[in-house]
């Protein structure tokens, strides 16, 4: 990826160094992200997107093949189910590029996570 060269300071440039044919899919997560938990603090936390209020609340990051989205744990399990069709670990789930963001469930996990962190059981501090 282009960031790998220059080192973004913001979301937008993170996205804007990105390939080409990804930056749409990005600023749709970034802004899909963003109505799930507005007001949320932007910035990049291990070189990813990261959107946090008190605590971290997902992090993604773009691949040559899918896009890596970083919920917790807790999210994972929780949406375990809508989940079962994409790879996924035990904090993370892959979107393949060929196939369309599911931007529902994603806004669905993200507004888990702003309720989960605002009951302070979320796992990732600032």
């Amino acid at each position: 990826m282009a960031t790998d060269k220059i080192k973004p300071k913001t979301i937008e440039e993170y996205i804007d160094l990105a390939p080409e044919a990804t930056k749409e899919r990005l600023w749709q997560m970034h802004e899909c992200i963003l109505s799930a938990a507005p007001g949320a603090e932007q910035g990049l936390k291990w070189g990813m997107p990261a959107y946090s209020y008190s605590r971290i609340l997902v992090t993604f990051a773009v691949f040559k093949n899918h896009i890596g989205f970083y919920p917790t744990p807790s999210a994972i399990l929780k949406f375990a189910k809508d989940l079962a069709k994409y790879h996924k670990a035990e904090s993370s789930v892959q979107f393949p590029h060929d196939k369309p963001l599911p931007l529902t469930l994603i806004k669905k996990i993200t507004r888990f996570r702003v309720k989960e962190s605002q009951q302070n059981d979320a796992k990732w501090k600032q």
